[in-house]
């Protein structure tokens, strides 16, 4: 193990290890994706600075992992999906969290889950990229209404984009229902089979068009060293990376070598569903 990881990373790499081992023994595909890739290849492990697990699945896997799942814990996983009941999940992803852990992240109401792994579905845009990548902008327009709806006021933000939550507040949710809306965008994403697309990828990842890269990049998934483990991943991760991020070999400046996310509270001891 390595000895300079984190109290959180230890335990996302034993989360981790838990669905690696849930994909096998189901058949399920998943790759490694964004900064999780990226820390595998460039660092073998986590970057490490970064305190999240990305991960990706085909479509189909990723329908099929949810009814394997269901609602129920699993060892004390819990797996959330944007059509889950409970109306406080605010994400149009899965997310796979630990029941045995607290972590409040910062949102229009704050959400008081567990350490999470991200789960994002892999769809396909097509077999025309510049008509992908329209679609793709329809999708992302509808995802960041969402984030409107959803999102709350951060420091560091531009003002615009503050301005823009804040004037989200206002719409009623007889007029504007946030689940339906995550609902929407899932079914959107699903329009175009993985398997079948020459243009696929995470379409509610960080990085816009970016995201969209040829089929046979994705591949299959192919093993990299993580840590102590070996984790899934796309199978040109050269391209990959190279798409995303440019020159991906090249570490960013000391000034952004920061975590991105913002939590309230963390409790790596206690349930959040006892507290």
């Amino acid at each position: 193990m390595n000895p300079q990881l984190s109290p959180l990373q230890i335990k996302l790499l034993e989360m981790l290890r838990w669905f690696d081992g849930f994909c096998r023994e189901n058949q399920l595909r998943y790759y490694a994706v964004g900064g999780t890739l990226l820390g595998a290849v460039r660092h073998g492990g986590f970057i490490p600075w970064d305190d999240d697990i990305d991960l990706a699945m085909p479509r189909k896997d990723y329908e099929k992992l949810q009814s394997l799942m269901g609602d129920k814990r699993l060892d004390n996983y819990l797996l959330e999906s944007p059509k889950t009941a409970d109306d406080s999940f605010c994400y149009p992803f899965c997310k796979l969290y630990d029941t045995t852990t607290t972590l409040i992240e910062h949102k229009r109401k704050p959400l008081k889950r567990g350490v999470f792994l991200d789960i994002f579905p892999l769809d396909g845009v097509g077999n025309d990229l510049e008509e992908g990548k329209r679609r793709l902008r329809r999708i992302l327009k509808q995802y960041y209404f969402y984030i409107s709806l959803i999102g709350g006021i951060r420091k560091g933000r531009s003002v615009f984009k503050n301005a823009v939550v804040l004037a989200a507040r206002i719409i009623p949710k007889r007029i504007v229902n946030p689940t339906q809306v995550r609902i929407k965008l899932d079914r959107m994403c699903a329009q175009d089979d993985f398997d079948r697309s020459l243009w696929v990828g995470n379409l509610l990842g960080a990085w816009g068009e970016r995201e969209l890269v040829s089929r046979t990049i994705i591949g299959v998934p192919v093993g990299y060293p993580f840590e102590n483990m070996t984790v899934m991943g796309v199978e040109r991760y050269d391209e990959y990376l190279t798409n995303i991020y440019g020159d991906w070999r090249q570490l960013p400046p000391k000034e952004k070598q920061v975590t991105h996310h913002d939590f309230i509270s963390m409790d790596l001891t206690r349930s959040y569903m006892e507290c």
